[in-house]
């Protein structure tokens, strides 16, 4: 299936980044020819370049061609080759690097160059409803994520297996080869309490006291699972009239199906009206409109408002062009009035351009002065 990123129309330097397994690799050698392909995933090539860093100077110089285009695959492995890379883009312009990697963190804990803002950042995600088309299924990926592997597995048991794997990995792998914590049994236990709080306020010192290590330790480890593309914090939104707002982040993971394998809850099946569905559809709501948001290359900033005495507004949009639109997310085909409550005080004391309900329904509706939205609209619409 073809996806929505498409490599070949960037002319200058690229860094590619995304979590394990959303088709980083994949991606690359289906959309591109490159003069030079370096995985650092190899060992064999991990040490090569290892031991003389100047070596990929050499081989580009090798090549003798005008237009040179090098890959160079998990770059957070060997970040010291960002020098190399560098030098080379200083003394040519016809040379175009695409750096892959899967944690921003190694990167700048090496405190190696960044290449100075010569190559632009892009970022790969698990797959959209728009690229899945006609193979999407809301139920499957409200339960399964949409990891590629995972999506085009079509047996059930091994896509459990699957991602079963892919969390035990993730701690092997990322956590431990990477040297990002020497608690491992600690931060083991952290990321299923993390997973049960996926969407929800952060309480760090709640979190801490179960974990059985320090509040800033909890803070370092939700660090760590954003800087390894894990999942990423969602802000409050700032300004603050009458009412007192909560000023604690949430946090999301990058894809349902690891909520669901961090949970072991791969083999219980999410039943359409209770909470747990409306969480899993809230949280596949937002992971997929930040998706699309990036990939359109839209400037908007999204944020969730909630007031001390709890109503709440899901997610804030905040455009470019000043607008502001106020979301909530209801796994519903009708929603009812009493549902948007929170949405209905908080338009009092905050203005918005518009204010919507992300639903279930089939059709587009008004409730007093809130549009109804199907889902499959209101991501047309961003």
């Amino acid at each position: 299936m073809n996806r929505t990123l498409d490599l070949s129309h960037y002319k200058y330097s690229l860094f590619l980044l995304g979590p394990r397994q959303v088709g980083k690799t994949y991606l690359l050698k289906n959309t591109l020819s490159p003069d030079l392909m370096i995985n650092l995933l190899s060992q064999s090539e991990f040490i090569r370049y290892s031991k003389d860093i100047s070596l990929l100077s050499k081989e580009i110089s090798a090549l003798k061609k005008e237009k040179v285009q090098v890959v160079i695959d998990e770059i957070q492995r060997l970040p010291e080759l960002l020098n190399e890379v560098h030098l080379v883009l200083e003394s040519s312009k016809n040379v175009q690097f695409i750096l892959t990697g899967s944690s921003a963190r190694k990167l700048r804990r090496s405190g190696v160059n960044l290449l100075g803002g010569r190559a632009l950042t892009l970022h790969l995600h698990p797959l959209t409803h728009e690229e899945l088309a006609e193979a999407f299924h809301l139920e499957e990926v409200l339960q399964y994520g949409s990891l590629p592997k995972i999506v085009l597995e079509e047996n059930p048991r091994e896509r459990k297996r699957l991602l079963k794997s892919y969390a035990e990995t993730y701690l092997k792998e990322e956590i431990q080869q990477e040297a990002l914590t020497r608690n491992i049994p600690a931060f083991a236990r952290f990321l299923e309490l993390a997973a049960f709080e996926n969407g929800n306020l952060l309480n760090f010192n709640s979190i801490a006291r179960e974990v059985g290590v320090h509040s800033k330790t909890i803070k370092e480890y939700f660090q760590i699972l954003e800087d390894t593309l894990i999942g990423f914090f969602l802000y409050p939104y700032t300004p603050s009239p009458r009412k007192k707002l909560v000023l604690h982040p949430k946090f999301y993971f990058f894809d349902r199906g690891i909520v669901t394998a961090l949970r072991n809850e791969l083999s219980v099946s999410l039943i359409s009206g209770t909470p747990p569905y409306g969480y899993a559809f809230e949280h596949w709501i937002v992971t997929e409109m930040r998706r699309l948001l990036e990939y359109r290359e839209r400037e908007v900033r999204l944020s969730f408002l909630r007031t001390s005495d709890g109503a709440e507004i899901d997610i804030i949009l905040e455009w470019a062009d000043g607008k502001k639109w106020a979301i909530e997310i209801k796994a519903s085909s009708i929603p009812q009035t009493s549902q948007l409550r929170g949405l209905k005080s908080l338009m009092q004391d905050h203005p918005f351009d518009r204010t919507l309900c992300v639903s279930l329904t089939p059709r587009a509706y008004h409730l007093d002065s809130i549009e109804v939205l199907p889902w499959k609209t209101f991501f047309e619409e961003i």
